[in-house]
């Protein structure tokens, strides 16, 4: 006569417990192989960042001089080898992805647009008439925290204009001949004008099709 089993927690306590885990977390991760870790292939980062570099020397060489960068090699050391040395050594880079693409080509996207974003303050400063010291960067991307390193709908810069007015600035840089604004992106502008009665405005870069605006 076939046992009669009792299906319970105790029964499914048992069953984990005889596999070598304690926690069902656990156990979902053993047979999802989510447990293990891929590699980074550091040789092909070394490349990205390489081509950081290119990038950078290139668009020196072409914007107007009241906006290029005096010195290269600092700009190049700061913003680049000392963030990647950041994510590096506080393991964010494994933890990079986004829709099944590889760490380094998550890491090389965010990157540029990083980069970027630093190497054009000189430019907003001319637009919109202040001194960079008076240009904020606020986001919320914490290069020391895996759990905290995500997209986040808070803008990336903030500006002080003359006097107590500040605007907030959302840095868009990227292949497509749209330039679409993510909602999160646009419900968080809308809630900071109502809170605080800051305007939010997006500035798009383009600058990788073989065109330029």
């Amino acid at each position: 006569m076939p046992r009669q089993i009792t299906i319970t927690a105790e029964y499914f306590r048992q069953y984990r417990q005889k596999l070598g885990f304690s926690n069902q977390a656990d156990v979902k991760d053993f047979f999802g192989a989510k447990d293990i870790t891929p590699t980074v292939d550091l040789s092909y980062i070394k490349l990205l960042n390489d081509r950081l570099y290119n990038m950078i020397d290139k668009i020196n060489d072409v914007v107007v001089k009241e906006i290029k960068i005096d010195d290269l090699v600092a700009f190049k050391k700061e913003h680049i080898d000392r963030t990647f040395e950041i994510m590096k050594g506080n393991d964010i880079l494994p933890v990079l992805n986004n829709q099944g693409r590889r760490p380094e080509q998550v890491y090389y996207s965010w990157m540029r647009g990083y980069v970027l974003s630093n190497y054009f303050l000189k430019a907003l400063g001319l637009i919109f008439e202040v001194d960079t010291s008076s240009i904020d960067l606020i986001g919320d991307d914490d290069l020391k925290n895996v759990e905290t390193f995500k997209r986040t709908p808070k803008a990336d810069l903030e500006i002080k204009l003359n006097g107590k007015e500040k605007v907030r600035i959302e840095m868009q840089s990227g292949f497509t001949g749209i330039n679409d604004i993510k909602q999160h992106k646009v419900l968080e502008a809308k809630r900071v004008f109502r809170d605080l009665g800051f305007h939010t405005l997006a500035i798009h870069f383009d600058l990788y099709n073989g065109q330029v605006a």
